[in-house]
């Protein structure tokens, strides 16, 4: 093809994220202020611009009602502090934050800091930002600087856009002067593979163009490399700048800042410098993609929904697309109907076209999966904690889906604890930190674990703050032993020992409480250097010994029940959890060899309290002082008897008296 398109020109990932948020902030109605230009392309800011966003140098010039945006390039730690409360959107690139991360540790850790770049390049501005402001920036010879490192050990850094080699020959420069010396090869992956494929491209072409801001200085970097293999190697910024030659190939390739708008415009325009016949509408075409190879990205119309497939009208091209059940999504909950509806229009990847059977398979997972490549990415070069849905359980761990990607969770980074049943988690939503990315096979490792360890530390602080004994807790009972339960108080686990769960007598934890069970607890002991926690369960209202002492005063007489059996008595619960003792000599009138004599288990009598030690918890009772008492009062009754007996009463029958009066007569003789 005459004119050829690189892959990698215009906007990347962070550029493009950049772009994007401000404009969405737009709108969502918020007023925008930049500080500095969000990209280096001036047909961008000029139509922000035209939408009200103006870019200011200082925080202090920014009107206070705007939303402060920090562009792609990234900013100085002090910058953050002089923004404060005001709100602001942080757009800096994931790999310029990532820089940002290992400066600022390596300056607190005693190193000097090295920046190889551009030192008036703003990226290279915030990275030093993060070091107070004292690195060597090396944008040219070493000699100068390199007596100015007082011994320290050497921790150098690339802006993300300069070029490898220039990267590599510093640090080999650097080495031999300073034994102590890391390097973090920070240069974006992105700018290096669009640089590589600007050579290539110039070294097959006959006239090269490089598309971008005359400020970028990732393009910059394209026109000096492109300019060593092609003579012909101009930098516009727009079709308006372009040559008026003849060629018969040109190669065309525009910076990270550069939008898709101007690629197209600068194509169109350079479609009449070819020397041959080919049409530009022709051109045109095969830039769109119309023709479809294996590996094409294309925009296609939802025409129909089944249950295994999904038809796709590719607009243009003679044939539909088949989208596989299987290619739609990694969730396996999902239908079809589930994920696109007809009528919509989705983004596939041509997977292969079969012109014989008219037959074109698309995939739409394998392009959400290179899509969310980059956040999973991001993801990681910003440590985020992600939020997944657990698909499926397979050897050694589980299976997450996050942002339209697969996420692998080893068993042991699934929990705290170990699970044993990994597929009782499949359904569920778990947040996990990525902790391991393997570039080459598109591989990455997820951690629960790392996440619930730093929350539990976060909880454990808090709770030692202020823990003191007495203080009340609502926990969670974690797990029971033969000798009390274990209870989740905040981050922490306390002890209520088996005989603080019940004021009655228990064999196991079990009969009060289960796993998961809340209960109210606070610490009757606490140990800061052990970190061993005593807790106390079992409320004052609740002790039986307080609850008879309300209920029984000596005297009383009451109904108990024989519950044990000992040489000196029998012992009978008044109320559960609280006995009395019938002494030996107490249980009945006589002498008896032993309690079983006249007593048995279960057997309910009535006894008379005769004395109470509530401090010691003794309380004495007696049969005996009721027998006595019956035996008493029968006494009474048989001598009533006897005197009535002995008395007789006669009264008198003379009418001469008026009131009838008893005489008293010695014997029944008298009487008569």
């Amino acid at each position: 093809m005459p004119i050829k398109v690189a892959k990698t020109a215009g906007f990347c990932f962070g550029v493009k994220r950049a772009v994007n948020s401000v404009y969405e902030a737009l709108n969502e109605g918020k007023k925008i202020a930049t500080l500095g230009d969000v990209i280096h392309n001036r047909q961008v800011m000029d139509d922000l611009a035209s939408k009200g966003v103006y870019s200011y140098d200082f925080v202090e010039d920014i009107p206070n009602d705007c939303t402060i945006v920090i562009r792609a390039h990234g900013v100085g730690k002090d910058v953050y502090e002089k923004i404060g409360d005001r709100p602001y959107i942080d757009l800096t690139c994931p790999f310029v934050s990532k820089i940002h991360r290992i400066v600022e540790k390596y300056y607190n850790d005693g190193y000097q800091i090295v920046i190889i770049g551009d030192k008036n390049h703003p990226e290279v501005i915030g990275i030093n930002g993060w070091c107070n402001y004292e690195a060597c920036v090396i944008d040219s010879e070493l000699s100068e600087i390199c007596t100015n490192f007082d011994k320290k050990p050497i921790c150098v850094v690339a802006q993300t856009t300069i070029k490898k080699e220039y990267f590599v020959q510093k640090v080999q420069i650097l080495k031999k002067a300073c034994k102590s010396t890391i390097e973090f090869d920070t240069i974006c992956s992105a700018t290096r593979n669009r640089q590589e494929e600007a050579a290539k491209l110039a070294a097959n072409s006959d006239c090269m163009i490089i598309v971008g801001g005359r400020q970028s200085s990732n393009t910059k970097k394209l026109f000096e490399i492109s300019s060593k293999l092609c003579s012909d190697t101009y930098h516009v910024e727009t079709a308006d700048e372009l040559p008026q030659k003849q060629y018969y190939k040109i190669g065309i390739t525009a910076g990270a800042s550069t939008p898709a708008r101007i690629i197209r415009e600068v194509v169109n325009a350079m479609s009449e410098n070819l020397k041959n016949e080919e049409s530009f509408a022709e051109l045109f075409e095969q830039y769109d993609q119309k023709t479809l190879s294996n590996g094409d990205i294309i925009d296609g119309q939802v025409v129909e929904v089944r249950k295994n497939e999904v038809i796709v009208d590719l607009g243009g091209f003679k044939y539909n697309g088949q989208l596989a059940v299987d290619q739609i999504t990694d969730d396996p909950s999902l239908e079809p109907s589930d994920v696109v509806k007809e009528g919509d229009t989705i983004r596939v990847y041509v997977i292969g076209v079969n012109d014989a059977e008219g037959k074109v398979v698309l995939s739409r997972k394998k392009l959400v999966a290179m899509e969310s490549w980059n956040k999973i990415k991001a993801a990681y070069e910003e440590e985020r904690i992600m939020e997944g849905k657990v698909i499926k359980a397979v050897k050694g761990g589980l299976i997450a889906l996050a942002d339209d990607a697969q996420v692998f969770i080893p068993a042991r980074q699934a929990s705290e604890k170990y699970v044993s049943d990994l597929q009782s988690l499949v359904g569920t939503t778990m947040k996990f930190k990525l902790i391991e990315l393997d570039e080459r096979r598109k591989r990455v490792v997820g951690s629960a674990r790392v996440i619930l360890e730093a929350e539990r530390k976060a909880k454990e602080a808090e709770f030692w703050a202020d823990a003191e004994v007495g203080k009340h807790y609502s926990g969670t009972v974690k797990s029971l032993t033969s000798f009390g339960a274990f209870v989740d108080i905040g981050g922490v686990d306390g002890l209520v020992h088996i005989s603080e769960l019940s004021w009655n007598k228990i064999k196991h934890p079990s009969e009060v409480c289960a796993v998961g069970d809340v209960m109210d607890v606070y610490i009757k002991e606490i140990n800061p250097e052990t970190k061993k926690i005593s807790l106390g369960f079992k409320k004052l209202e609740d002790n039986p010994w307080t609850i008879a002492k309300s209920k029984i005063n000596v005297g009383d007489v009451i109904t108990v029940k024989i519950v044990r059996m000992m040489p000196f008595g029998a012992f009978a619960e008044i109320i559960p959890s609280v006995d009395g003792l019938i002494h030996i000599s107490q249980i009945a009138d006589k002498r008896i060899g032993k309690p079983e004599d006249v007593l048995s288990i279960g057997q309910e009598v009535e006894v008379k309290v005769t004395d109470v030690d509530w401090d010691e918890k003794k309380i004495s009772l007696s049969i005996r002082a009721l027998i006595e008492k019956e035996e008493v009062e029968e006494a009474a009754e048989e001598e009533v008897v006897e005197d009535e007996a002995e008395t007789a009463l006669v009264y008198s029958t003379d009418p001469e008296v008026e009131v009838a009066q008893p005489i008293e007569v010695e014997d029944e003789e008298t009487a008569e």
